[in-house]
């Protein structure tokens, strides 16, 4: 039929049948195969013909005079065997793969196939090698491995993901920022809108809240869409009156961004029931306070803050603050954190603490800082009360006791004793009161007011000896 390939084996013509030569077939193997070997009638090598020098380098030498069986693997011994059987029997011998073992102990794999020629039983075997197969064979098991091994890494880490959305005790939603639909939600939302998690998925937000809160909640997504961050705003439930603390934070994945939603109830008391009005009203008025106020764990990262410290330190967002360290606000840094964080835990309150605050662009005001320690189960968090005084009209300055006897005699004495001794006696003074100063902010702590003095231990404990400050300096310093 015109057109159509027939595939069928060569036939070679009665005339040429039996003319080939061993010679002829050797030259034949040597250009169309990597390897070629001429085998006698009983199965042994009689010569080794190779075609590539990367292959050389592996084939033995003194496979000559062996058994073609011997030079392959064990598992692989049947498959010479049947090749070989066949050719006795003028059957049309089919490929045969076989692995070989090299100079250097990793087997070769080659793929034989067969023909009789001459007319004393001579068996050519052409061999072409599947190391280059093998190798691509090879990355393709490693790379499905290594795509299993994602697989079930990427599984686990959804199982954990999936358990920690259940588990957490606070309602969590996830919305499309595309649709606003609900693509999540973890039974504590669903408890809390008295819904179920299934029917919550799909369903458009914010929805169910009134007016006002829809609202809110719309500028709220808006804002962290446009900057990735936004406050907390408030809204109140339609069916149930609850009033809700609102956040969102923005997740991406893939080529999609999500909102992750937080709901939290308005503060309720142990009972259960709504907070009182009074203590409602006691909690906007902290947050509308015109001194700043603040809330920080053991170690002094922030929790919370209200509108006043956002406005001291030049930020305009609670959440860049929360986690931050209370010591890169405060004028000393660590050594004030220190001094305040020691006193509260050994104390539990702290009472007109002095200090620079500095804000996010270098200004810095002087204020008063009262704070106390909130017991909180095993742990405790405490609350700081910071007051701007640098704005304070007709602020009278302690003075210490003998102060007023140098000061208010020290212009009548000039004439009388000469300058260098005045001088010497006023420094003198001014260095006393200022190591007395530096002792009573770090409470007592030499190694702190040394460093907040700028002197080395060793000066500060000569100057203490000098003057009789402090008593006597224990061998542990």
């Amino acid at each position: 039929m015109p057109g159509v390939l027939r595939v069928c084996p060569i036939e070679v013509p009665v005339e040429l049948s039996g003319q080939l030569e061993v010679g002829v077939a050797a030259m034949l193997a040597n250009t169309v195969a990597d390897i070629a070997l001429l085998i006698d009638k009983g199965g042994a090598i009689l010569d080794v013909s190779v075609g590539n020098e990367a292959l050389a380098q592996e084939v033995n030498g003194d496979w000559i005079g062996k058994q073609w069986t011997d030079t392959v693997s064990a598992d692989t011994r049947p498959r010479i065997e049947s090749l070989l059987r066949d050719l006795h029997e003028d059957k049309f011998g089919e490929w045969r793969q076989v692995v070989h073992q090299g100079r250097q102990g990793r087997g070769i794999p080659v793929q034989y196939r067969a023909i009789r020629v001459g007319s004393q039983g001579h068996v050519l075997a052409f061999g072409r090698e599947l190391q280059v197969v093998a190798s691509l064979q090879q990355q393709l098991v490693d790379a499905q491995q290594a795509l299993e091994r994602d697989y079930w890494r990427y599984r686990q880490m959804e199982t954990r993901y999936r358990l920690l959305f259940q588990s957490v005790s606070e309602a969590v939603l996830i919305v499309d920022s595309t649709l606003r639909r609900v693509v999540e939600a973890n039974p504590a939302a669903a408890a809390l809108l008295g819904d179920s998690s299934r029917t919550l998925v799909g369903q458009p937000f914010p929805e169910g809240l009134e007016p006002e809160g829809m609202r809110a909640v719309d500028n709220l997504l808006g804002a962290v869409l446009g900057s990735g961050r936004a406050d907390s705003v408030s809204a109140r439930r339609l069916e149930t009156g609850v009033d809700l603390t609102v956040s969102a934070s923005l997740l991406r994945q893939d080529d999609a961004v999500l909102f992750v939603v937080r709901l939290r109830p308005f503060p309720v008391a142990p009972q259960g029931r709504p907070l009182p009005e009074q203590q409602a009203r006691l909690i906007q008025a902290v947050g509308a306070a015109p001194d700043a106020i603040l809330i920080t764990d053991e170690a002094g990262r922030i929790l919370a803050a209200n509108r006043s410290f956002l406005d001291q330190v030049e930020l305009t967002n609670e959440h860049l603050l929360r986690g931050q360290s209370l010591e890169r606000w405060l004028g000393r840094g660590t050594i004030d954190l220190n001094v305040l964080l020691s006193t509260l835990r050994q104390h539990g309150s702290l009472r007109l603490f002095r200090t620079n605050l500095r804000g996010q662009y270098g200004a810095a005001v002087e204020v008063e800082i009262c704070a106390a320690a909130v017991p909180d189960g095993d742990r405790a968090c405490f609350g700081f009360f910071i007051r701007d005084i640098g704005r304070r009209l007709g602020v009278e300055r302690a003075v210490q006791a003998g102060l007023p006897v140098w000061v208010g005699e020290l212009t009548e004495r000039v004439g009388s004793a000469p300058l260098k001794d005045l001088v010497r006696e006023a420094t003198d003074l001014i260095e006393r009161l200022c190591i007395e100063a530096a002792l009573r902010l770090t409470n007592g702590n030499r190694a702190s007011a040394a460093e907040l003095l700028g002197l080395s231990r060793q000066s500060l404990y000569v100057k203490l000896a000098r003057y009789g400050i402090g008593g006597e300096i224990p061998e542990t310093d």
